[in-house]
């Protein structure tokens, strides 16, 4: 047993993280742990059932980590977690994804503050590793930056986040009810049950973007759906109906009869709708030909667009859900 991060007290560390056939991003996420400057005392990987070659690739790091393979076949992503930590011997359990690259000092910086009296849970950042254009674009359209979040309010990701199991037991585990936005409902559980997370925007993940519109459509669609099941962010749903349904229609009307006002609410409008994203693309884009720079930017208002619609289609299949299954969503 070690210390963790100069703590009196000896605490082991646990990474773990659910894969589904992963055989071809895995890899990386494996390396990366190999490469880290604070080995963990042990990983443990929850899989879910993988058909492919997931299982053989994992064996191949038995004697470089101190790796634990859990047969979690059916379940889905907050069962594989729950099932991973149940059987995990660290007193800090730090989780993470298949298919994310881990900053070699990770392991090392978000077990850090657990050496601070009253440190229950710590939130890691996450940074956007694209691998085209499109998928700079689409990380400058949907993912803050740093600077953008209020280190006293963030909830983490999944993908970055770490917890003593004693507060993993606190607040009844991962919600196995629901499959999207589990951590989500789980991060704020933690903060009711056992206090704020500390922020440790040095303890970095790095993770692909969706490389294309039908994949990004596939993943709000179901963000949205786990949002309705767990009556998330209601107003949020509410303000975007209430644009795309009344607002919008309402301009457009405007400019069929010629109105000037419409062609202005709409030019402010969309303005307002892509000034974030566009911030952020500029310095991303730094260096770019102009005509991609123009393609860049122009892809802000469709990724912006597609996302929305695919939000709006989602949130009520999860209210339906909700209402038909009353007695099992908590």
């Amino acid at each position: 047993m070690t210390s963790c991060c100069g703590n009196m007290v000896p605490m082991e560390i646990s990474v773990i993280a659910t894969v589904m056939n992963e055989g071809e991003s895995i890899r990386r996420l494996m390396d990366s742990l190999v490469q880290q400057s604070r080995l963990p005392d042990e990983v443990v990987i929850s899989d879910g059932g993988s058909t492919d070659n997931t299982l053989e690739v994992l064996g191949e790091y038995q004697d470089l980590l101190p790796l634990k393979i859990v047969d979690s076949q059916g379940s889905n992503i907050s069962q594989g977690r729950n099932r991973a930590i149940s059987v995990a011997q660290g007193s800090i359990i730090v989780v993470t994804d298949a298919g994310v690259v881990l900053s070699r000092d990770w392991v090392r910086e978000i077990a850090r503050p657990f050496g601070e009296e009253g440190v229950t849970a710590v939130a890691g950042w996450f940074e956007p590793d694209p691998y085209s254009d499109f998928e700079v674009a689409m990380a400058a359209t949907v993912l803050p930056t740093l600077h953008e979040i209020d280190p006293e309010k963030f909830l983490p990701s999944s993908r970055s986040v770490a917890f003593l199991k004693s507060a993993w037991q606190a607040a009844g585990g991962y919600p196995e009810w629901l499959d999207y936005s589990e951590d989500l409902l789980f991060d704020r559980e933690l903060v009711k049950t056992s206090g704020p997370f500390r922020f440790a925007p040095a303890a970095v993940v790095y993770f692909r973007p969706r490389p294309n519109l039908r994949l990004f459509a596939g993943q709000y669609y179901r963000y949205a759906t786990g949002d309705g099941k767990a009556k998330l962010w209601p107003k949020r749903h509410a303000v975007r109906y209430l644009t795309y349904l009344l607002l919008l229609p309402f301009l457009l009307r405007l400019i069929w009869s010629g109105k000037i006002l419409g062609w202005a609410g709409l030019v402010i409008g969309a303005g307002v709708y892509c000034a974030q994203p566009a911030k952020r693309l500029w310095p991303m884009t730094e260096g770019w030909s102009p005509t991609a720079r123009i393609r860049a930017f122009g892809l802000i208002p469709v990724i912006r667009l597609v996302g929305d619609v695919a939000k709006m289609i989602g949130y009520p299949v999860g209210i339906l859900w909700r209402i038909r299954n009353g007695k099992n969503a908590r």
